[in-house]
């Protein structure tokens, strides 16, 4: 089924639906609704307030004769948990264990308190301009997920099964997906990008490869990924080269002595240099060289930051 990358909710069939929001780059993330009779779970909310009410809206169309009556978060990041606090009173939140971990350690007020910082080194302030500047972390509220899961969890909406099962840690250490059977559909949550450079914040590289097979051995036909078009098993391929591939360039880097930076800088993108946010290589590859060597502790979100801005201004993305 080809589903048209335009945004708003988009009819997958079979009583689901994906919330799009091209063009999928930073924070510009995906969502998901799986109906039954009676109810409804909403898989993750969007990166601020005003954009998650938009959607709820929007679904509302839907929502009105099928209730949200639970809702996932599929991981960590805040462009799929800020939205929460928008979410009907009192309905279950279900995450795993190391994503609610992510979120305690991450809470919108330390996006606020860096998009309105204006001390910042110039080329964070750079990355934070291009990453976070569309968005409004103002008045948001962390509710955080009421329930988690460890490996597997299976939730039925009014009698009607969806499978979590936790494939992380890759993109983030908690990534989960959630998997409709009798739909033959995934919501793939960051666990992939499509036509947008994937991000490997956690890592390792192996893991990541292998929860893309898991997602391959689902055999389902339609997957909503984290960020970008609707696709099928071929995005699922395109993730895996794309890993494979910066794994290799940077190991052969790292084996020749050179520094992660200047390593992320050698990397010819080539094939991938149409996606979106290609300046995420640098921390693909500073994660790669700690997965080289974990005595080297790896460098924390504003180094990272810090190292994308540099990439931007020297690569003119």
């Amino acid at each position: 089924m080809k589903i048209a990358y335009s945004r708003g909710l988009h009819e997958l069939g079979d009583g689901l639906y994906a919330y799009l929001q091209p063009d999928g780059g930073w924070g510009w993330s995906n969502a998901g609704l799986v109906t039954s009779d009676r109810g409804s779970l909403l898989i993750d909310t969007l990166f601020d307030l005003s954009l998650t009410r938009a959607m709820l809206d929007e679904m509302s169309t839907v929502t009105a004769a099928h209730p949200i009556s639970q809702a996932m978060n599929t991981h960590g990041n805040g462009d799929h948990w800020f939205g929460n606090q928008l979410l009907p009173d009192g309905i279950p939140i279900i995450a795993t264990a190391a994503a609610i971990e992510d979120m305690q350690a991450a809470p919108p007020a330390l996006l606020s308190a860096l998009t309105a910082a204006t001390d910042l080194p110039e080329e964070i302030e750079l990355f934070t301009r291009h990453a976070f500047g569309s968005f409004d972390f103002s008045g948001i509220e962390p509710r955080l997920p009421t329930e988690s899961f460890q490996s597997q969890h299976e939730l039925t909406v009014d009698g009607r099964r969806v499978e979590l099962i936790e494939l992380g840690p890759a993109h983030t250490p908690g990534d989960a997906i959630a998997y409709v059977p009798d739909a033959g559909v995934v919501f793939t949550g960051d666990l992939l990008f499509i036509e947008g450079t994937p991000i490997m914040w956690a890592g390792p590289v192996s893991s990541w490869l292998t929860a893309c097979d898991r997602i391959l051995e689902l055999g389902a036909s339609t997957l909503v990924p984290g960020h970008g078009p609707v696709t099928d098993q071929s995005g699922v391929r395109d993730v895996q080269r794309y890993l494979r591939y910066v794994h290799d360039q940077a190991r052969g880097r790292f084996e020749a002595g050179m520094d992660a930076e200047a390593a992320a800088d050698d990397i010819e993108i080539g094939d991938f240099s149409d996606w979106g946010d290609p300046e995420r290589i640098a921390v693909n590859v500073a994660t790669v060289y700690h997965e080289l060597d974990p005595s080297q502790p790896p460098p924390g979100p504003p180094e990272l930051f810090a190292r994308m801005g540099r990439w931007i201004s020297r690569h003119g993305r």
